[in-house]
């Protein structure tokens, strides 16, 4: 468990450094819609967004790993100390200050997270899912990420920003649960047995899906809308995936169910207080074009 969870904190500090790479790099996009091939076009011309994308697939790693050894259950809601981290790096790269708020924040999510861990104990559960249950699984987080999708289609930025946000955790957290299979498929048949089933093809397939949702969504409206949403529902998406689909196991009885529920309800109050840091909203453009940048942000002009 130690191990599975120092290495979803990992997967999580570089999540955080991902964020301000590419929310720096798409500043500069065009307004050509959020979910347009114009906005990828732009962000590949970027070396910060080149930058976090080679720390997401350092993300992926990190994360993989974490699967390898723990739980959907377990290894998932350790993600969410992403904005933690996030708020390390906007105080010690922007030089900002901590307040009340991000206190608060960092105080819910870590009290949520140990609440979970304590009053859960997630344990393994039946093993993989079989092809009904993957079909299943498939056409729940497909539904979902779509119907998301045409919701922040219309309405104001926030809300894009929000339901684009919440479409991406979906798909993130159906390639979680595929890189778990994967790491399964692995331990149990090597690499060549691997590239006999579809995981690795759908892993490509989704991360690329999910890469692209979040691109919008970050470009659409306030980072805090969108990474709310993410680092939220993408946990939620996990345990639900876990509990139905891979068998895992929570502690049963009605206490620790009420425990469980208080838990995650803290960490998501936790993570809301926290994505409306000022510190986090400071990535807008208002801030962006007036703060000063560290030096590993600082670019020579593309």
């Amino acid at each position: 468990m130690a191990v599975a969870v120092l290495l979803a904190a990992g997967a999580a500090f570089l999540s955080a450094l991902a964020v301000v790479f590419q929310r720096v790099a798409l500043e500069s996009a065009p307004d050509t819609g959020a979910l347009s091939p114009r906005l990828i076009v732009h962000a590949l011309q970027k070396r910060g967004w080149l930058a976090g994308f080679a720390l997401l697939l350092g993300t992926f790693v990190l994360q993989a790993s974490a699967l390898h050894f723990g739980q959907l259950s377990l290894v998932q809601p350790v993600l969410t100390m992403e904005l933690v981290f996030l708020v390390a790096i906007l105080v010690i790269g922007f030089h900002r200050s901590v307040g009340r708020r991000e206190v608060l924040g960092i105080v819910a999510i870590v009290a949520g997270l140990a609440g979970f861990f304590a009053s859960a104990s997630p344990a393994v559960g039946t093993g993989q899912p079989g092809s009904t249950g993957w079909i299943a699984v498939s056409a729940a987080v497909i539904a979902g990420a779509l119907l998301l999708v045409t919701a922040g289609r219309i309405g104001p930025r926030w809300w894009r920003a929000t339901a684009l946000g919440a479409s991406a955790a979906t798909i993130f957290a159906y390639n979680a649960a595929l890189a778990k299979t994967m790491t399964w498929i692995l331990g149990h048949g090597g690499i060549i047995s691997l590239f006999e089933t579809p995981d690795p093809y759908l892993i490509a397939l989704s991360g690329a899906c999910g890469l692209f949702v979040l691109q919008g969504a970050l470009h659409s409206g306030p980072v805090t809308a969108s990474r709310t949403a993410n680092v939220v529902v993408n946990p939620l998406v996990s345990i639900v995936i876990g509990l139905t689909a891979f068998g895992e196991r929570l502690r049963s009885g009605g206490l620790f169910i009420a425990l469980d529920v208080l838990s995650i309800a803290i960490l998501c109050l936790g993570i809301a207080v926290l994505a409306r840091s000022p510190l986090i909203t400071g990535l807008s453009e208002e801030y962006l074009a007036t703060a000063p940048q560290p030096p590993v942000l600082a670019a020579q002009p593309d």
